[in-house]
C-alpha cells in the first residue's frame, strides 16, 4: 500500500499559459519533493464527451504515511505549494489517498 498527495486542477483561463508553466516550472519544483516514489499528471477527459470536473490530476506518490507527512512538511513542498497560485487559475482540490490494491483480491469472496 502506498500514500499519495493528489492535486485536481480546475479549468484554468488560459489552457496554454497553465501547461506552459506546469510544464517549465512548477513540475521541476514538484520532483524536488523529498521521499517521492513517483509522480504523475495527467489531462481529464470526459468518458462520455462532456466536460470532465477537472481540467488535469497530479499525483504524488509516496512509499508509505511517514515519508509522505515528511515531504508534506518539507521546504520543496511549501516552494510548490507557493508556485500554485501562479498558475491555477481554475482553482485547486488537494487531498491524500492511503491506496490498495484491488486486482490482487479478484476471485475472493
Amino acid at each position: 500500500m502506498g500514500c499519495k498527495v493528489v492535486v485536481c486542477y480546475g479549468h484554468p483561463e488560459d489552457p496554454e499559459a497553465f501547461e506552459a508553466h506546469y510544464r517549465s516550472i512548477h513540475m521541476p519544483l514538484a520532483r524536488r519533493v523529498p521521499g517521492l516514489s513517483d509522480y504523475t499528471w495527467g489531462k481529464c477527459r470526459a468518458l462520455d464527451g462532456g466536460s470532465p470536473a477537472y481540467h488535469s490530476i497530479a499525483s504524488l506518490c509516496f512509499p508509505d504515511a511517514e515519508t509522505m507527512h515528511a515531504g508534506l512538511a518539507s521546504a520543496e513542498m511549501r516552494e510548490a505549494g507557493r508556485d500554485v497560485r501562479n498558475f491555477a487559475t481554475g482553482g485547486v482540490t488537494m487531498f491524500t489517498l492511503e491506496e490498495e490494491s484491488v486486482q490482487e483480491q479478484v476471485g475472493e469472496v
